[in-house]
């Protein structure tokens, strides 16, 4: 298989990368000087085994990308960017293209199913940074990340097995799962700490703040009938293989408004609000930290600034 890395941020990227390490045939589509120093000097891909300076072949758009019988995309831009992404792969991708979303949230891949019939779904647990042009950080110490896999809405097929093969073969953690959308709501409910992260000062509220947002979570979920992985075979499915490298590793969202290029809140906390919304729960948390974020992407105010105490005192 070749792969189309559509978004070479930090999971893009470090996918991306260890995909080309290991040999096989990866284009990555990116934009602007992120775009212009892979081409120019290659992918800076920083790894626990040290810097790695990679030829990847890169360019800006799918119609640039040569389309083949066995490509796949990976499709890895953050959730308010997907329309755009999809509307360019609509354009020049197969129809038959298996594109995969390598995406948090759950709400990418009902809209990659309504433009491509064969899409696919990653539950991503892969800390990664990308603040830098050029430049990616594998954040693990161990494995580089968990990527399973599964067919979009439910099923496994020889697509999710070569995706798998491709993955573990890159050093990544990969099995095939038909009920991989139970798993990516429970990334879905880790994913609420971005929000916190990105807005709330380090200190002793972050716990609290975090635990409303997902007991919030935890009985929209419920009323809308959602089916979610227990967080016990959660851990189990990480033990031992997502380890820390010693520096910080802030969230994506935190990376999003650090880099000052708009943030996905809408389908992390949003996305609780919006179940709270339609089956009658209350989610004041998570609506209190999605607008939190929006400020701060709006006015440039420092990520992480707010004060806990005082962002609880207003629930």
């Amino acid at each position: 298989m070749r792969y189309v890395i559509f978004g070479a941020g930090a999971v893009g990227g470090v996918v991306g990368g260890l995909l080309h390490r290991a040999g096989i045939e990866v284009t990555l589509v990116a934009r602007g000087e992120h775009l212009r120093a892979i081409q120019d000097l290659g992918l800076s891909l920083d790894t626990p085994d040290g810097v790695l300076t990679l030829d990847v072949p890169a360019v800006g758009e799918a119609g640039e990308v040569v389309w083949t019988e066995d490509t796949v995309v990976l499709l890895s831009v953050k959730g308010q960017q997907t329309e755009a992404a999809l509307e360019d792969l609509a354009a020049y991708a197969p129809p038959g293209t298996p594109v995969v979303s390598l995406q948090n949230g759950v709400a990418n891949e009902p809209r990659i199913l309504r433009r491509f019939a064969r899409t696919y779904a990653i539950h991503v647990i892969l800390p990664a940074t990308f603040l830098t042009p050029g430049a990616v950080v594998q954040d693990s110490g161990n494995r580089p990340g968990v990527l399973d896999i599964g067919r979009y809405p439910t099923g496994v097929d020889e697509v999710t097995t070569a995706i798998a093969n491709d993955l573990v073969n890159a050093g990544f953690l990969s099995e095939p799962r038909a009920d991989i959308m139970a798993w990516k709501h429970r990334k879905l409910l880790n994913n609420l700490g971005n929000g916190v992260n990105a807005a709330i000062a380090p200190g002793p509220s972050d716990e609290e703040i975090y635990a409303r947002c997902l007991a919030e979570a935890e009985t929209a979920l419920a009323a809308a009938g959602i089916d979610v992985v227990t967080a016990d075979q959660d851990r189990a499915r990480r033990a031992g293989h997502i380890t820390g490298r010693g520096h910080a590793n802030n969230s994506s969202t935190w990376q999003s408004l650090t880099r000052g290029t708009g943030v996905e809140i809408d389908y992390l906390s949003g996305e609780i609000v919006l179940l709270g919304r339609l089956h009658g729960v209350p989610t004041p948390a998570n609506e209190a930290i999605q607008r939190a974020v929006h400020d701060i992407a709006r006015t440039g105010a420092e990520p992480g600034s707010l004060d806990g105490t005082a962002f609880l005192t207003g629930l």
